[in-house]
């Protein structure tokens, strides 16, 4: 990859990885469900008027819009208002990885190597780790919920592997049309009408100003710029080149959730967490396969033949998740 892509790879990473501050910042003023619902419809009305619908059957738009806009999303911000530090939530979101790769087994017959299946072991132990580490300081239920979200995340990978989009982009942005009505709808049961009358009539205060400037962001930053350069990226490069700048998203996270916020992992999670990136790296990268040189009798003209550089001549495979991350289902951020 040329400087100026790898450099646009990396831009991708901390946006989304910022982006975690930004939710939480929008978490102080709105309540999870209903943030949820705003962000969505944000982004759904320019959506209907301006992008032209993808050529994929109805009912994969819906499961991606449920899987990854709605579920993920519910536990995502559910789990950061209980308290779960949002440096944290962008690593324990990658859960979403051995869960696509388990489901794709279970529901899409997809084969799982050896090398995957270690990987999977390993970030599962790390999520362990972590799970273990945020029991011993408080309640369980917002590390669970957070799980939950990666659950939904992979969810909606299926999804958009089913649907094959010709525009990855233009299922990300059509995928905003699924949640705004049925978030709204569980807003009004579960958070209630006072609430979210009350966040919004203070909405309009300076103080929730750092809230509005986290919701621009999300909306604009995180998934039109971030997006749109991701998938940029992907149509110029393999999978298995780009895929792998997503596991910096939780590096950036955890950074600038230390910088900004005073977040400090306790060590156990720094432990769990490097388990859990290891292990996704390992399981998504694989080596290409070696590749016996042609014998001299079947080379026509051996002595000037040119060598071949099997890094030219192989590309980089992935396994399912990279490819599926890397075609356009993208981070919460």
């Amino acid at each position: 990859m040329p400087i100026r892509h790898v450099l646009a790879a990396v831009s991708v990473a901390v946006i989304w990885g910022v982006n975690f501050l930004a939710i939480h910042e929008s978490l102080q003023q709105f309540p999870p469900l209903f943030l949820v619902a705003l962000r969505f419809g944000l982004l759904a009305l320019p959506t209907l008027l301006f992008v032209p619908r993808p050529k994929v059957q109805t009912r994969w738009l819906i499961g991606y819009g449920l899987g990854f806009g709605t579920l993920q999303f519910i536990g995502l911000y559910l789990g950061m208002a209980a308290g779960f530090p949002s440096g944290l939530a962008s690593l324990v979101l990658q859960s979403s990885a051995p869960f696509t790769v388990v489901l794709g087994a279970l529901l899409l017959r997809e084969k799982v190597s050896a090398r995957s299946a270690v990987g999977i072991a390993v970030a599962v132990g790390g999520l362990v780790l972590v799970g273990i580490a945020r029991g011993s300081v408080g309640s369980w239920w917002p590390f669970l919920l957070v799980v939950f979200g990666g659950f939904g995340w992979a969810l909606g990978n299926l999804a958009t592997r089913k649907a094959a989009a010709p525009n990855p982009l233009h299922l990300t942005l059509w995928m905003s049309v699924v949640p705004p009505l049925p978030m709204l709808a569980l807003s009004v049961v579960f958070d209630g009408p006072h609430r979210i009358g009350t966040a919004l009539a203070g909405s309009l205060s300076p103080g929730a100003v750092p809230a509005w400037i986290g919701l621009a962001y999300t909306v604009l930053i995180g998934t039109v710029v971030g997006s749109g350069l991701w998938v940029w990226l992907m149509s110029r490069h393999p999978a298995g080149r780009v895929a792998p700048f997503s596991m910096l998203v939780p590096v950036t996270g955890l950074s600038a959730a230390w910088l900004a916020l005073g977040e400090t992992p306790q060590p156990l999670e720094l432990l769990g967490g490097l388990a859990v990136i290891g292990g996704v790296l390992w399981a998504s990268l694989r080596r290409p396969p070696a590749v016996a040189p042609p014998a001299i009798d079947d080379q026509p003209n051996a002595e000037t033949a040119r060598p071949v550089s099997l890094s030219n001549a192989i590309p980089m495979t992935t396994s399912s998740w990279p490819a599926i991350q890397a075609r356009g289902e993208m981070s919460p951020s």
